[in-house]
Protein backbone atom coordinates (compact mmCIF):
# COMPACT_ATOMS: atom_id res chain seq x y z
CA UNK A 1 0.00 0.00 0.00
CA UNK A 2 2.72 2.39 0.87
CA UNK A 3 4.70 1.89 -2.36
CA UNK A 4 1.66 2.72 -4.48
CA UNK A 5 1.21 6.00 -2.67
CA UNK A 6 4.84 6.93 -3.26
CA UNK A 7 4.55 6.17 -6.95
CA UNK A 8 1.38 8.19 -7.23
CA UNK A 9 2.98 11.12 -5.44
CA UNK A 10 6.05 10.90 -7.65
CA UNK A 11 3.87 10.86 -10.75
CA UNK A 12 2.02 13.99 -9.67
CA UNK A 13 5.24 15.85 -9.15
CA UNK A 14 6.47 14.87 -12.58
CA UNK A 15 3.22 15.93 -14.18
CA UNK A 16 3.35 19.30 -12.43
CA UNK A 17 6.92 19.93 -13.60
CA UNK A 18 5.99 18.91 -17.12
CA UNK A 19 3.07 21.30 -17.05
CA UNK A 20 5.35 24.12 -15.89
CA UNK A 21 7.84 23.38 -18.63
CA UNK A 22 5.11 23.38 -21.22
CA UNK A 23 3.88 26.73 -19.97
CA UNK A 24 7.44 28.11 -20.13
CA UNK A 25 7.85 26.78 -23.66
CA UNK A 26 4.60 28.41 -24.67
CA UNK A 27 5.77 31.73 -23.18
CA UNK A 28 9.07 31.53 -25.02
CA UNK A 29 7.32 30.85 -28.30
CA UNK A 30 5.03 33.80 -27.78
CA UNK A 31 8.04 36.01 -26.94
CA UNK A 32 9.84 34.87 -30.07
CA UNK A 33 6.82 35.66 -32.15
CA UNK A 34 6.61 39.14 -30.66
CA UNK A 35 10.35 39.66 -31.21
CA UNK A 36 10.05 38.61 -34.83
CA UNK A 37 7.18 40.97 -35.26
CA UNK A 38 9.12 43.86 -33.70
CA UNK A 39 12.16 43.03 -35.84
CA UNK A 40 10.09 43.09 -38.96
CA UNK A 41 8.58 46.41 -37.95
CA UNK A 42 12.04 47.89 -37.24
CA UNK A 43 13.42 46.64 -40.54
CA UNK A 44 10.48 48.17 -42.29
CA UNK A 45 11.00 51.50 -40.53
CA UNK A 46 14.75 51.54 -41.27
CA UNK A 47 14.16 50.67 -44.87
CA UNK A 48 11.72 53.50 -45.15
CA UNK A 49 14.17 55.88 -43.41
CA UNK A 50 17.00 54.82 -45.71
CA UNK A 51 14.83 55.40 -48.71
CA UNK A 52 13.90 58.84 -47.52
CA UNK A 53 17.58 59.72 -46.74
CA UNK A 54 18.59 58.70 -50.23
CA UNK A 55 15.88 60.89 -51.66
CA UNK A 56 17.02 63.79 -49.41
CA UNK A 57 20.66 63.32 -50.36
CA UNK A 58 19.79 63.27 -54.02
CA UNK A 59 17.96 66.52 -53.51
CA UNK A 60 20.63 68.29 -51.36
CA UNK A 61 23.85 67.36 -53.21
CA UNK A 62 23.09 69.58 -56.23
CA UNK A 63 22.17 72.43 -53.91
CA UNK A 64 25.40 71.95 -51.94
CA UNK A 65 27.49 71.95 -55.08
CA UNK A 66 25.76 75.05 -56.29
CA UNK A 67 26.34 76.72 -52.91
CA UNK A 68 30.07 75.90 -53.03
CA UNK A 69 30.27 77.40 -56.47
CA UNK A 70 28.56 80.54 -55.27
CA UNK A 71 30.90 80.77 -52.28
CA UNK A 72 33.96 80.51 -54.51
CA UNK A 73 32.53 83.18 -56.73
CA UNK A 74 31.94 85.37 -53.69
CA UNK A 75 35.52 84.89 -52.51
CA UNK A 76 36.83 85.72 -55.96
CA UNK A 77 34.72 88.84 -56.03
CA UNK A 78 36.02 89.86 -52.59
CA UNK A 79 39.62 89.26 -53.64
CA UNK A 80 39.09 91.19 -56.82
CA UNK A 81 37.56 94.09 -54.95
CA UNK A 82 40.44 94.02 -52.45
CA UNK A 83 42.99 94.06 -55.26
CA UNK A 84 41.13 96.86 -56.96
CA UNK A 85 41.06 98.84 -53.72
CA UNK A 86 44.79 98.20 -53.29
CA UNK A 87 45.56 99.30 -56.84
CA UNK A 88 43.28 102.30 -56.60
CA UNK A 89 45.01 103.29 -53.35
CA UNK A 90 48.27 103.75 -55.28
CA UNK A 91 46.52 106.30 -57.46
CA UNK A 92 45.52 108.22 -54.33
CA UNK A 93 48.96 108.09 -52.65
CA UNK A 94 50.22 111.27 -54.28
CA UNK A 95 47.13 113.22 -53.25
CA UNK A 96 47.09 111.85 -49.70
CA UNK A 97 50.78 112.43 -48.97
CA UNK A 98 51.51 115.58 -50.94
CA UNK A 99 50.69 117.98 -48.10
CA UNK A 100 52.77 116.06 -45.55
CA UNK A 101 55.75 115.93 -47.92
CA UNK A 102 55.53 119.65 -48.64
CA UNK A 103 55.30 120.52 -44.93
CA UNK A 104 58.46 118.54 -44.17
CA UNK A 105 59.40 116.09 -41.40
CA UNK A 106 60.05 118.63 -38.66
CA UNK A 107 58.17 117.63 -35.52
CA UNK A 108 56.52 114.54 -37.05
CA UNK A 109 59.27 112.32 -38.33
CA UNK A 110 57.45 108.99 -37.95
CA UNK A 111 54.39 110.22 -39.84
CA UNK A 112 56.65 111.61 -42.54
CA UNK A 113 58.57 108.34 -42.90
CA UNK A 114 55.26 106.46 -43.08
CA UNK A 115 54.19 108.67 -46.01
CA UNK A 116 57.55 108.15 -47.69
CA UNK A 117 57.06 104.38 -47.34
CA UNK A 118 53.66 104.63 -49.07
CA UNK A 119 55.16 106.67 -51.88
CA UNK A 120 57.99 104.18 -52.30
CA UNK A 121 55.54 101.28 -52.62
CA UNK A 122 53.54 103.26 -55.20
CA UNK A 123 56.71 103.89 -57.21
CA UNK A 124 57.54 100.18 -57.17
CA UNK A 125 53.97 99.26 -58.23
CA UNK A 126 53.85 101.62 -61.19
CA UNK A 127 57.35 100.64 -62.31
CA UNK A 128 56.38 96.96 -62.33
CA UNK A 129 52.82 97.20 -63.67
CA UNK A 130 52.26 100.50 -65.44
CA UNK A 131 55.54 102.25 -66.27
CA UNK A 132 53.78 104.61 -68.71
CA UNK A 133 51.37 105.93 -66.10
CA UNK A 134 51.58 109.68 -65.39
CA UNK A 135 51.15 108.79 -61.72
CA UNK A 136 54.62 107.22 -61.78
CA UNK A 137 56.27 110.55 -62.49
CA UNK A 138 54.19 112.22 -59.83
CA UNK A 139 55.07 109.78 -57.05
CA UNK A 140 58.70 109.72 -58.17
CA UNK A 141 58.81 113.48 -57.85
CA UNK A 142 57.30 113.29 -54.36
CA UNK A 143 59.79 110.60 -53.33
CA UNK A 144 62.77 112.68 -54.45
CA UNK A 145 61.35 115.72 -52.70
CA UNK A 146 60.84 113.69 -49.54
CA UNK A 147 64.42 112.42 -49.69
CA UNK A 148 65.72 115.97 -50.09
CA UNK A 149 63.61 117.07 -47.13
CA UNK A 150 65.09 114.29 -44.99
CA UNK A 151 68.59 115.35 -46.05
CA UNK A 152 67.76 118.92 -45.10
CA UNK A 153 66.21 117.82 -41.79
CA UNK A 154 69.33 115.79 -40.98
CA UNK A 155 71.48 118.86 -41.60
CA UNK A 156 69.16 121.20 -39.69
CA UNK A 157 68.95 118.95 -36.63
CA UNK A 158 72.73 118.62 -36.50
CA UNK A 159 73.36 122.33 -37.03
CA UNK A 160 70.66 123.45 -34.60
CA UNK A 161 71.61 121.15 -31.74
CA UNK A 162 75.37 120.68 -32.21
CA UNK A 163 77.23 123.07 -29.95
CA UNK A 164 80.85 123.32 -28.85
CA UNK A 165 81.61 121.60 -25.58
CA UNK A 166 82.01 124.27 -22.86
CA UNK A 167 85.60 124.60 -21.60
CA UNK A 168 84.56 123.79 -18.03
CA UNK A 169 83.05 120.47 -19.14
CA UNK A 170 86.22 119.69 -21.08
CA UNK A 171 88.35 120.39 -18.01
CA UNK A 172 86.05 118.17 -15.97
CA UNK A 173 86.32 115.45 -18.61
CA UNK A 174 90.12 115.39 -18.67
CA UNK A 175 90.26 115.49 -14.86
CA UNK A 176 92.01 118.75 -14.02
CA UNK A 177 90.73 118.91 -10.45
CA UNK A 178 91.51 116.69 -7.46
CA UNK A 179 87.83 116.17 -6.72
CA UNK A 180 87.11 115.27 -10.31
CA UNK A 181 89.90 112.68 -10.35
CA UNK A 182 88.08 110.71 -7.66
CA UNK A 183 84.89 110.57 -9.68
CA UNK A 184 83.94 108.35 -12.58
CA UNK A 185 84.78 109.62 -16.02
CA UNK A 186 81.95 111.76 -17.35
CA UNK A 187 80.10 111.15 -20.59
CA UNK A 188 79.41 114.08 -22.89
CA UNK A 189 75.94 114.51 -24.31
CA UNK A 190 76.58 116.16 -27.66
CA UNK A 191 72.91 115.97 -28.71
CA UNK A 192 69.63 115.69 -26.76
CA UNK A 193 68.41 112.10 -26.64
CA UNK A 194 65.24 112.75 -28.66
CA UNK A 195 67.12 114.64 -31.36
CA UNK A 196 69.79 111.93 -31.48
CA UNK A 197 67.14 109.25 -32.05
CA UNK A 198 65.62 111.29 -34.89
CA UNK A 199 69.04 111.71 -36.51
CA UNK A 200 69.72 107.98 -36.20
CA UNK A 201 66.31 107.19 -37.71
CA UNK A 202 66.92 109.53 -40.67
CA UNK A 203 70.42 108.17 -41.28
CA UNK A 204 69.12 104.59 -41.28
CA UNK A 205 66.45 105.49 -43.82
CA UNK A 206 68.90 107.36 -46.06
CA UNK A 207 71.25 104.38 -46.06
CA UNK A 208 68.57 101.74 -46.63
CA UNK A 209 66.18 103.50 -49.01
CA UNK A 210 67.64 106.84 -50.01
CA UNK A 211 70.86 105.30 -51.34
CA UNK A 212 72.52 108.59 -50.48
CA UNK A 213 75.85 109.06 -48.71
CA UNK A 214 75.91 112.86 -48.83
CA UNK A 215 74.57 113.00 -45.29
CA UNK A 216 77.83 111.45 -44.05
CA UNK A 217 79.78 114.36 -45.53
CA UNK A 218 77.34 116.77 -43.89
CA UNK A 219 77.77 114.98 -40.56
CA UNK A 220 81.55 115.09 -40.92
CA UNK A 221 81.59 118.83 -41.71
CA UNK A 222 79.28 119.85 -38.86
CA UNK A 223 80.83 117.67 -36.15
CA UNK A 224 84.35 118.54 -37.31
CA UNK A 225 83.50 122.22 -36.99
CA UNK A 226 82.13 121.70 -33.47
CA UNK A 227 85.20 119.71 -32.43
CA UNK A 228 87.46 122.49 -33.69
CA UNK A 229 85.34 125.15 -31.97
CA UNK A 230 85.48 123.18 -28.70
CA UNK A 231 89.29 123.17 -28.77
CA UNK A 232 89.41 126.85 -29.72
CA UNK A 233 86.94 127.63 -26.94
CA UNK A 234 89.24 125.91 -24.45
CA UNK A 235 92.17 128.02 -25.67
CA UNK A 236 90.11 131.19 -25.38
CA UNK A 237 89.05 130.16 -21.88
CA UNK A 238 92.70 129.95 -20.81
CA UNK A 239 93.51 133.30 -22.39
CA UNK A 240 90.64 135.11 -20.68
CA UNK A 241 90.86 133.48 -17.26
CA UNK A 242 94.60 133.14 -16.74
CA UNK A 243 96.35 135.12 -14.06
CA UNK A 244 99.29 137.38 -14.77
CA UNK A 245 101.63 134.47 -14.00
CA UNK A 246 100.15 132.48 -16.83
CA UNK A 247 98.48 129.81 -14.66
CA UNK A 248 95.25 128.65 -16.30
CA UNK A 249 92.15 129.27 -14.25
CA UNK A 250 88.84 127.44 -14.32
CA UNK A 251 85.69 128.70 -12.55
CA UNK A 252 84.68 125.07 -12.07
CA UNK A 253 87.65 124.35 -9.82
CA UNK A 254 88.22 127.57 -7.90
CA UNK A 255 91.00 127.54 -5.32
CA UNK A 256 91.53 123.80 -5.74
CA UNK A 257 93.55 123.56 -8.93
CA UNK A 258 96.63 121.44 -9.03
CA UNK A 259 99.78 122.73 -10.65
CA UNK A 260 99.60 122.52 -14.39
CA UNK A 261 101.99 120.15 -16.16
CA UNK A 262 104.63 122.89 -16.48
CA UNK A 263 104.04 124.47 -13.08
CA UNK A 264 106.23 122.44 -10.76
CA UNK A 265 107.81 123.47 -7.46
CA UNK A 266 111.10 124.13 -9.26
CA UNK A 267 111.09 127.75 -10.39
CA UNK A 268 112.34 129.19 -13.63
CA UNK A 269 115.84 130.70 -13.65
CA UNK A 270 114.45 134.20 -14.06
CA UNK A 271 112.55 133.87 -10.76
CA UNK A 272 115.47 132.92 -8.46
CA UNK A 273 116.86 135.66 -6.18
CA UNK A 274 120.08 135.67 -4.24
CA UNK A 275 120.70 137.30 -0.84
CA UNK A 276 121.41 140.66 -2.44
CA UNK A 277 118.01 140.85 -4.11
CA UNK A 278 119.23 140.49 -7.69
CA UNK A 279 118.09 137.79 -10.12
CA UNK A 280 120.55 135.14 -11.13
CA UNK A 281 118.77 135.04 -14.46
CA UNK A 282 119.21 138.74 -15.23
CA UNK A 283 122.32 138.08 -17.24
CA UNK A 284 120.60 135.30 -19.13
CA UNK A 285 117.62 137.56 -19.79
CA UNK A 286 119.82 140.38 -21.02
CA UNK A 287 121.84 138.02 -23.16
CA UNK A 288 118.93 136.22 -24.78
CA UNK A 289 116.33 138.97 -24.77
CA UNK A 290 113.75 137.16 -22.61
CA UNK A 291 111.54 138.87 -20.05
CA UNK A 292 109.29 137.68 -17.29
CA UNK A 293 106.24 138.58 -19.33
CA UNK A 294 107.42 136.46 -22.21
CA UNK A 295 108.05 133.52 -19.89
CA UNK A 296 104.56 133.80 -18.46
CA UNK A 297 103.07 133.93 -21.93
CA UNK A 298 105.17 130.92 -22.92
CA UNK A 299 104.01 129.03 -19.83
CA UNK A 300 100.40 129.77 -20.73
CA UNK A 301 100.91 128.64 -24.32
CA UNK A 302 102.55 125.39 -23.22
CA UNK A 303 99.89 124.68 -20.60
CA UNK A 304 97.14 125.46 -23.09
CA UNK A 305 98.68 123.20 -25.72
CA UNK A 306 99.04 120.32 -23.26
CA UNK A 307 95.43 120.65 -22.16
CA UNK A 308 94.31 120.88 -25.79
CA UNK A 309 96.09 117.60 -26.58
CA UNK A 310 94.29 115.85 -23.70
CA UNK A 311 91.02 117.51 -24.64
CA UNK A 312 91.39 116.37 -28.25
CA UNK A 313 91.82 112.75 -27.16
CA UNK A 314 88.73 112.85 -24.92
CA UNK A 315 86.59 114.72 -27.44
CA UNK A 316 87.69 112.44 -30.28
CA UNK A 317 86.73 109.40 -28.20
CA UNK A 318 83.35 110.96 -27.53
CA UNK A 319 82.84 111.83 -31.21
CA UNK A 320 83.63 108.27 -32.24
CA UNK A 321 81.05 106.88 -29.81
CA UNK A 322 78.50 109.33 -31.21
CA UNK A 323 78.97 108.36 -34.85
CA UNK A 324 78.73 104.61 -34.17
CA UNK A 325 74.91 104.79 -34.19
CA UNK A 326 74.64 107.35 -36.99
CA UNK A 327 77.18 106.32 -39.64
CA UNK A 328 77.06 102.87 -41.33
CA UNK A 329 79.68 100.49 -39.99
CA UNK A 330 81.75 100.25 -43.17
CA UNK A 331 82.01 104.07 -43.35
CA UNK A 332 82.73 104.79 -39.67
CA UNK A 333 86.54 104.77 -39.75
CA UNK A 334 86.75 106.88 -42.90
CA UNK A 335 84.21 109.41 -41.60
CA UNK A 336 85.97 109.62 -38.24
CA UNK A 337 89.29 110.15 -40.00
CA UNK A 338 87.86 113.08 -41.96
CA UNK A 339 86.03 114.44 -38.91
CA UNK A 340 89.13 114.84 -36.72
CA UNK A 341 91.46 115.87 -39.55
CA UNK A 342 91.09 119.66 -39.31
CA UNK A 343 91.44 119.81 -35.52
CA UNK A 344 94.32 117.34 -35.51
CA UNK A 345 96.11 119.29 -38.25
CA UNK A 346 95.69 122.50 -36.25
CA UNK A 347 97.15 120.88 -33.13
CA UNK A 348 100.05 119.38 -35.05
CA UNK A 349 100.68 122.74 -36.75
CA UNK A 350 100.63 124.47 -33.39
CA UNK A 351 103.10 121.90 -32.07
CA UNK A 352 105.33 122.44 -35.10
CA UNK A 353 105.19 126.19 -34.47
CA UNK A 354 106.31 125.59 -30.88
CA UNK A 355 109.16 123.44 -32.19
CA UNK A 356 110.05 126.18 -34.68
CA UNK A 357 110.05 128.77 -31.89
CA UNK A 358 112.30 126.47 -29.85
CA UNK A 359 114.67 126.16 -32.79
CA UNK A 360 114.81 129.94 -33.12
CA UNK A 361 115.41 130.30 -29.38
CA UNK A 362 118.15 127.69 -29.63
CA UNK A 363 119.78 129.59 -32.47
CA UNK A 364 119.84 132.64 -30.15
CA UNK A 365 121.28 130.43 -27.37
CA UNK A 366 118.10 131.08 -25.36
CA UNK A 367 118.21 127.61 -23.83
CA UNK A 368 115.71 128.43 -21.08
CA UNK A 369 112.99 128.96 -23.69
CA UNK A 370 113.92 125.66 -25.33
CA UNK A 371 112.97 123.90 -22.09
CA UNK A 372 109.33 124.58 -22.98
CA UNK A 373 109.31 121.60 -25.36
CA UNK A 374 110.17 119.12 -22.59
CA UNK A 375 106.77 119.18 -20.79
CA UNK A 376 105.10 118.91 -24.19
CA UNK A 377 107.23 115.93 -25.15
CA UNK A 378 106.58 114.25 -21.81
CA UNK A 379 102.84 114.76 -22.15
CA UNK A 380 102.74 113.59 -25.76
CA UNK A 381 104.53 110.37 -24.85
CA UNK A 382 102.17 109.76 -21.93
CA UNK A 383 99.18 110.45 -24.16
CA UNK A 384 100.42 108.46 -27.16
CA UNK A 385 98.85 105.08 -26.15
CA UNK A 386 95.42 106.71 -25.88
CA UNK A 387 96.12 108.68 -29.05
CA UNK A 388 96.95 105.48 -30.94
CA UNK A 389 93.83 103.79 -29.60
CA UNK A 390 91.62 106.67 -30.73
CA UNK A 391 93.20 106.74 -34.19
CA UNK A 392 92.97 102.98 -34.65
CA UNK A 393 91.56 102.27 -38.09
CA UNK A 394 92.33 105.71 -39.53
CA UNK A 395 94.67 106.33 -42.46
CA UNK A 396 98.40 105.76 -41.96
CA UNK A 397 99.07 109.44 -42.64
CA UNK A 398 96.78 110.36 -39.74
CA UNK A 399 98.37 107.86 -37.36
CA UNK A 400 101.88 109.09 -38.17
CA UNK A 401 101.24 112.76 -37.37
CA UNK A 402 101.81 112.47 -33.63
CA UNK A 403 104.92 110.22 -33.91
CA UNK A 404 106.36 112.64 -36.46
CA UNK A 405 105.78 115.56 -34.08
CA UNK A 406 107.38 113.63 -31.21
CA UNK A 407 110.39 112.85 -33.40
CA UNK A 408 110.69 116.52 -34.37
CA UNK A 409 110.57 117.60 -30.71
CA UNK A 410 113.15 114.99 -29.73
CA UNK A 411 115.47 116.11 -32.51
CA UNK A 412 115.08 119.76 -31.51
CA UNK A 413 115.63 118.99 -27.82
CA UNK A 414 118.69 116.89 -28.52
CA UNK A 415 120.10 119.65 -30.71
CA UNK A 416 119.45 122.17 -27.92
CA UNK A 417 121.34 120.03 -25.39
CA UNK A 418 124.16 119.69 -27.89
CA UNK A 419 124.30 123.44 -28.44
CA UNK A 420 124.11 124.04 -24.68
CA UNK A 421 127.15 121.83 -24.19
CA UNK A 422 128.97 123.61 -27.00
CA UNK A 423 128.08 127.04 -25.60
CA UNK A 424 129.52 126.09 -22.21
CA UNK A 425 132.56 124.52 -23.78
CA UNK A 426 133.28 127.46 -26.07
CA UNK A 427 132.28 130.33 -23.75
CA UNK A 428 135.25 132.75 -23.58
CA UNK A 429 134.51 133.58 -19.92
CA UNK A 430 135.04 129.96 -18.93
CA UNK A 431 138.77 130.52 -18.45
CA UNK A 432 138.12 132.98 -15.61
CA UNK A 433 137.87 130.76 -12.55
CA UNK A 434 136.50 133.60 -10.40
CA UNK A 435 133.94 136.25 -11.21
CA UNK A 436 134.98 139.89 -10.93
CA UNK A 437 132.81 140.59 -7.89
CA UNK A 438 133.84 137.38 -6.08
CA UNK A 439 130.41 135.77 -6.26
CA UNK A 440 129.22 132.80 -8.28
CA UNK A 441 130.59 132.78 -11.78
CA UNK A 442 127.89 133.88 -14.23
CA UNK A 443 128.52 130.90 -16.50
CA UNK A 444 128.30 128.54 -13.53
CA UNK A 445 125.08 130.15 -12.30
CA UNK A 446 123.44 129.97 -15.69
CA UNK A 447 124.49 126.36 -16.19
CA UNK A 448 123.27 125.31 -12.74
CA UNK A 449 119.92 127.02 -13.17
CA UNK A 450 119.43 125.47 -16.60
CA UNK A 451 120.29 122.00 -15.33
CA UNK A 452 118.05 122.44 -12.29
CA UNK A 453 115.11 122.93 -14.61
CA UNK A 454 116.30 120.14 -16.87
CA UNK A 455 116.34 117.72 -13.91
CA UNK A 456 112.57 118.06 -13.70
CA UNK A 457 112.45 116.32 -17.08
CA UNK A 458 115.43 114.00 -16.61
CA UNK A 459 113.49 110.90 -17.72
CA UNK A 460 112.18 112.72 -20.78
CA UNK A 461 115.62 114.06 -21.60
CA UNK A 462 117.17 110.63 -21.08
CA UNK A 463 114.69 109.01 -23.46
CA UNK A 464 115.29 111.84 -25.91
CA UNK A 465 119.05 111.32 -25.83
CA UNK A 466 118.57 107.56 -26.14
CA UNK A 467 116.41 108.06 -29.22
CA UNK A 468 119.17 110.18 -30.74
CA UNK A 469 121.88 107.57 -30.16
CA UNK A 470 122.36 107.73 -26.36
CA UNK A 471 124.48 110.88 -26.62
CA UNK A 472 124.18 114.42 -27.87
CA UNK A 473 126.96 114.74 -30.41
CA UNK A 474 128.78 118.08 -30.34
CA UNK A 475 131.69 119.46 -32.22
CA UNK A 476 134.23 117.01 -30.85
CA UNK A 477 132.56 116.48 -27.44
CA UNK A 478 129.44 115.36 -25.59
CA UNK A 479 127.63 115.91 -22.31
CA UNK A 480 128.30 113.18 -19.80
CA UNK A 481 125.25 112.60 -17.56
CA UNK A 482 126.14 109.89 -15.02
CA UNK A 483 123.48 107.92 -13.16
CA UNK A 484 122.98 109.00 -9.54
CA UNK A 485 121.64 107.29 -6.42
CA UNK A 486 118.08 108.16 -5.48
CA UNK A 487 119.34 109.75 -2.24
CA UNK A 488 121.09 112.54 -4.16
CA UNK A 489 119.41 115.92 -3.98
CA UNK A 490 118.79 117.89 -7.20
CA UNK A 491 121.37 120.59 -6.42
CA UNK A 492 124.10 117.98 -5.81
CA UNK A 493 123.14 116.32 -9.08
CA UNK A 494 123.68 119.66 -10.79
CA UNK A 495 127.08 119.98 -9.11
CA UNK A 496 128.08 116.48 -10.12
CA UNK A 497 126.97 116.85 -13.73
CA UNK A 498 128.74 120.17 -14.17
CA UNK A 499 131.93 118.99 -12.46
CA UNK A 500 132.02 115.96 -14.73
CA UNK A 501 131.66 118.07 -17.84
CA UNK A 502 133.26 121.39 -16.96
CA UNK A 503 136.27 120.95 -14.62
CA UNK A 504 137.28 124.57 -14.98
CA UNK A 505 134.16 125.63 -13.03
CA UNK A 506 135.07 123.81 -9.79
CA UNK A 507 136.51 126.83 -7.96
CA UNK A 508 133.41 128.88 -8.69
CA UNK A 509 131.11 126.05 -7.61
CA UNK A 510 132.84 125.87 -4.24
CA UNK A 511 131.96 129.49 -3.53
CA UNK A 512 128.35 128.87 -4.67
Amino acid sequence: MIPNEDASSRKREIEEKLKQEEEMLTFIKESLDKSDQLTNNMVSILSSFESRLMKLENSIIPVHKQTETLQRLQENVDRTLSCLDHVISYYHVATETEKVIKDGPSGRLEEYLSCIAKIQKAVEYFQDNNPDSPELNRVKSLFEKGKESLDAEFRNLLQRHSKPVPPILILDLIGTDEEIEGQEEGVLEHLPEGILQDIIRISQWLVEYGRNQDFMNVYCQIRSSQLDRSIKGLKEHFRKNSSSSGVPYSPAVQNKRKDTPTKKPAKRPGHEQDSRGRYHGDAVGEKHGTTLGKEDVLDLEIDTYIYCISAFVRLAQSEYQLLLDIIPEHHQKKTFDSLIQETLDNLILEGENIVLAAKKANSRHDFTSVLSIFPILRHLKLTKPEFDKVLQGTAASTKNKLPNLITSIETTGAKALEDFADSIKNDPDKENSMSKDGTVHELTSNAILFLQQLLEFQETAGAMLASQGNRVQGSGGHIHVPSQPASYKPNWKCHHIIMQNFPSMKPSLVMW
